[in-house]
């Protein structure tokens, strides 16, 4: 018998290549900043490749699945989530706005919050068929100083902005909105995952020195680079473990699924042991293990050394003092973090959840990272609304087509808000006509 979910219940739904993962926390009653994981599933995907569904039916059946092995743990049916996800296409863009604050100093209040935000978004172009997802202030600046976190109630005379916006293809979207809710999961919203994974992979102060989140998965790599304590770009590369898999199996003359099981044990072999693959009563297959590591290291330098470098503005550790943090699946990989520093000549780490929540057991390593970022991510904006300001719910709902146009709406959040608010006095009305 499942009992009534609390009001205090956060859940994040992770929709992976490889796997699904649902993460479901208690809010702390004595601290409204703190939660307690209590209970994380995951299931297997199906109809999922690189980050994209690609068979809708088989998806929603791998959401189903990893949904009732949480409610099975939490014991209460979840009724909501918020969903982070992988698109290809994603495109991250900085543009500036300034606003007058008069010609006297004056402290900085909401509108003006608002009024620069339009101001830089109105300098961006979004085709039709892309989303504005996440909409960042990544620096604001006050009568010309920069640096400053949050220039609310502070006194001046100009405001100015540098605004991040992530795009992502709308159908992706819609896919993956369709998917979940015909699971039977209500979508609370939307996060893409490399900002995810660095919400559940960086601590604070690597966040403010400045650090670069890399999340390898099953079908893609995400990158999020930290620095003050805020995003300042996000990408994802097509590029990921299921390529891994690929090579051995072609190199190594294996089956996909014998390639997969070998580079999994890969993970946790003594030096110098040999790796047997084969059937039950059949003669099994001796692998060196240092050529199966070879193979790897080849695509793993190609990730890093052609695509990941690419998107490293200033390859000079003194931008990034906090280094690489690494997570996803391919995290565990032997060697990684040596061949990472050798590449970049950073500081190269493993992510542990551990240092942001508490986890339960055998959930505590870099697989289940993205999970606790989506956590993350629902406190972050409860704690500052401009943190990280999402389009209407409206914009991403399956059905809804956006306005082709050559300009954003500087006032899409807030006519966001006024189209919620007029549903609702509708909605009001109608009770009271019937």
């Amino acid at each position: 018998m499942f009992r009534e979910p609390d009001a205090s219940v956060l859940a994040g739904l992770c929709v992976g290549t490889s796997k699904i993962a649902v993460i479901v926390a208690e809010r702390d009653p004595n601290s409204s900043e703190m939660v307690h994981i209590i209970g994380i599933s995951s299931a297997q995907s199906q109809g999922i490749r690189k980050g994209l569904i690609v068979n809708l039916e088989q998806a929603e059946q791998s959401v189903r699945n990893a949904v009732k092995d949480a409610e099975n743990i939490v014991g209460f049916r979840l009724e909501q989530a918020m969903v982070s996800f992988n698109a290809l296409d994603v495109m991250s863009v900085i543009t500036e706005g300034m606003v007058s604050l008069g010609r006297v100093p004056r402290p900085v209040q909401v509108d003006d919050v608002e009024r620069v935000i339009e101001a830089a978004q109105s300098q961006l172009s979004i085709p039709p068929n892309k989303l504005p997802l996440h909409t960042i202030p990544v620096r604001y600046s006050l009568d010309g100083n920069s640096g400053i976190d949050d220039p609310m109630g502070m006194a001046g005379m100009r405001l100015d902005i540098e605004l991040q916006t992530v795009t992502v293809p709308m159908p992706y979207v819609h896919n993956v909105v369709n998917c979940v809710e015909a699971s039977g999961l209500e979508v609370e919203g939307l996060v893409i995952k490399p900002l995810s994974s660095a919400l559940g992979a960086l601590t604070d102060e690597e966040m403010r020195v400045g650090a670069i989140s890399l999340s390898i998965g099953g079908g893609v790599t995400g990158l999020t680079f930290y620095r003050d304590g805020r995003p300042m770009k996000v990408a994802i590369i097509p590029i990921g473990g299921d390529h891994i898999t690929s090579d051995l199996a072609h190199i190594l003359q294996l089956p996909l699924n014998k390639a997969e099981n070998l580079k999994k044990r890969l993970f946790s072999i003594e030096d110098g042991e040999l790796i047997t693959l084969g059937s039950k009563g059949q003669q099994g297959r001796t692998i060196d293990p240092n050529k199966a590591c070879e193979v790897i290291r080849y695509r793993l330098e190609e990730l890093f050394a052609d695509y990941m470098a690419a998107l490293i503005p200033e390859r000079d550790p003194r931008i990034f003092p906090a280094g690489i943090i690494v997570s996803g699946g391919v995290a565990k990989t032997p060697g990684l973090e040596t061949l990472l520093s050798d590449i970049f000549r950073m500081p190269v780490r493993l992510a542990d959840p551990r240092e942001q929540c508490q986890m339960p057991p055998g959930r505590e390593d870099v697989s289940f990272v993205n999970a606790l970022g989506t956590i993350r991510y629902i406190l972050s904006k409860e704690r500052s609304p401009y943190r990280f300001i999402d389009p209407p719910r409206l914009q991403w709902r399956p059905g809804h087509v956006r306005l082709p146009g050559p300009k954003t709406d500087p006032n899409q959040f807030r006519l966001g808000k006024r189209v919620q608010n007029m549903v609702e006095k509708v909605k009001e009305s109608l009770k009271e006509l019937f």
